[in-house]
């Protein structure tokens, strides 16, 4: 067998680009050409109503905001050359580079207009609207309270755009290169409607251009010729694969159909070392994953409305099996929700039973299912809705276990990630296996989901008003310091009431393929293919 694998590899070595390895989709003679095993299959590919990582990845390489991401994951200007600052920290100016849609049409400021109302207006029904509520006016124009046009954004000419904002927030450069703040032509979607996303009708201002979406195949791009560098790019095709079989990646990627996939399940990890040489890209990463317990008012679960059952189960999960025995892939134990290394944050006090070894967890966890009314006669029953995509599947069983051993009857629901999330957002679960990768590295975007007023992705229905006052507060402070320490008071409240349980920070996880250059593992695993080539 090892053989057999050796000599896959070398094929793959040996094929040049623009000819097929095996199986490899055909390259146009004389073009580079890159294979992406991308996870799962997109829901949509408008930036405006996406949610998941799988789908920015696509939406990144076709569309540019007014600032982008570097080879390094840093922030640096996009569509936007350059941007002023007021001294209150309130009015950003954005000054445009002379761009162009692909169908030819330029890129102005009032597309910038045009799809951040786009984004706040209800009917568009963008769960990441809430992003967009440090603008003046946003809030109330998501929550249908006022008009469209109030939104604090104008066209101060066709290449110089203003945003006015409630609260200084110096990470709104950063936060401009997330997907949500990526501009729609106006010109298409008003003519086409919801139909401008699709192959044939879309145009778009980044470096490559939408030409064919084979559902459950692949999305095909290729270079956009309008694109204002689209002479320093090397690759000419792209196409993204859903790759929910994380064995079946890798096989296709020792092929060389593949040039490179997004995920690889964690206890492989070391064989993969050993048996690729040169294709594990880890890194640390900014994400966390963790269970979230449905306890809102209405559509929650009853028992975990009661606090001390979110804790006991928050308490009993074994995090360092979990990460050290059965991942072993270099992930940590996550008691908080916020990762280690987010920028201007410091670190924040754990629940007080983070210290305790497991066996007086469980005890205490037992004890608190008690005061609960929950015990050997009467047990807590409950199902757990979890993604199917490779480190859930392994953990997710772990959970299961620890639960059982304080008395807990449960079941696990295994569903496509697509599936998964979209009940989460419908609160048609009662535990769900979330995760979080940071939207900007800043500890607002983890904290943020737990506001009130936050939305679809406060999967539990946290409202805890001194929570949401803290964050306000936090909102409103300039002095960087007195800022963090806030958020961190929020972050241990939120954490001692348990609405969720943290388990494990992420690690990136890509399997790519040696001749492929340019790429860089970075903090939040942005590697656009602008960056890349293939020798």
């Amino acid at each position: 067998m090892r053989n057999v694998f050796l000599s896959a590899l070398a094929v793959l070595a040996l094929s040049a680009c623009g000819q097929s390895g095996p199986s490899r989709a055909p390259c146009p003679e004389g073009k580079v050409c890159l294979m992406f095993g991308n996870g799962t299959e997109p829901a949509t590919l408008d930036p405006h109503t996406s949610t998941g990582t799988w789908e920015d990845r696509i939406q990144s390489d076709m569309f540019m905001g007014l600032t982008q991401s570097a080879a390094d994951g840093s922030t640096i200007p996009g569509v936007a050359e350059r941007w002023d600052i007021s001294a209150d920290g309130l009015t950003w100016t954005f000054h445009l580079r002379e761009s162009f849609w692909s169908d030819g049409v330029p890129v102005t400021a009032d597309d910038f207009v045009f799809s951040l109302r786009r984004v706040l207006d209800p009917g568009t029904a963008s769960e990441y609207a809430s992003l967009l509520f440090l603008i003046k006016g946003a809030q109330a124009i998501n929550e249908g309270k006022a008009p469209l046009e109030s939104l604090a954004v104008r066209a101060v000419d066709a290449r110089t755009l203003e945003i006015v904002l409630n609260h200084p927030a110096a990470y709104l450069a950063e936060l401009s290169k997330h997907h949500v703040l990526y501009p729609v032509p106006k010109h298409v979607v008003e003519r086409e409607g919801p139909a401008w996303v699709k192959p044939g009708k879309m145009v778009s201002n980044g470096p490559y251009v939408l030409v064919d979406w084979k559902l459950g195949d692949y999305v095909k791009v290729t270079r956009n010729t309008r694109f204002w560098e689209a002479d320093k790019l090397c690759v000419d095709e792209v196409r993204y694969y859903p790759t929910t079989d994380a064995i079946s990646a890798e096989r296709r990627v020792a092929s060389g159909e593949l040039d490179l996939n997004t995920d690889m399940q964690s206890n492989r990890i070391a064989f993969l070392r050993d048996k690729m040489p040169g294709y594990v890209r880890t890194n640390t990463y900014l994400g966390v994953t963790y269970i979230a317990f449905a306890n809102g008012p209405k559509t929650g679960y009853p028992p975990f409305r009661d606090r001390r059952v979110r804790q006991a189960l928050a308490m009993s999960i074994d995090r360092d099996f979990i990460t050290d025995k059965l991942f072993r892939g270099g992930q940590t134990p996550a008691l908080t929700m916020v990762p280690p290394g987010v920028a201007n944050y410091r670190p924040v006090k754990p629940p007080y039973w983070f210290d305790w070894p497991l066996e007086r967890r469980q005890a205490e966890a037992r004890k608190l299912l008690a005061a609960a009314g929950y015990g050997p006669g009467k047990p807590l029953e409950i199902e757990i809705k979890h993604r199917n995509s490779p480190d859930p599947m392994l953990y997710m069983p772990a959970v299961q276990a620890d639960w059982k051993l304080i008395g807990v009857k449960v079941t696990l629901a295994q569903q496509e990630t697509q599936i998964a999330y979209a009940d989460y957002r419908a609160r048609a679960f009662q535990v769900a296996d979330a995760a979080w990768v940071a939207d900007y590295n800043d500890a607002t975007s983890f904290l943020d989901l737990q506001r009130s007023w936050y939305g679809p992705q406060n999967y539990g229905d946290y409202n805890n008003p001194a929570f949401d006052a803290l964050m306000e507060k936090a909102d409103r402070e300039p002095d960087p310091a007195k800022r963090a320490n806030y958020m961190a008071e929020a972050e241990h409240l939120m954490l001692e009431d348990a609405p969720i349980a943290p388990v494990y920070f992420y690690i990136t996880k890509n399997l790519v393929n040696p001749r492929i250059t340019g790429w860089v593992d970075n903090l939040v695993d942005h590697h656009r293919t602008r960056w890349l080539c293939v020798k």
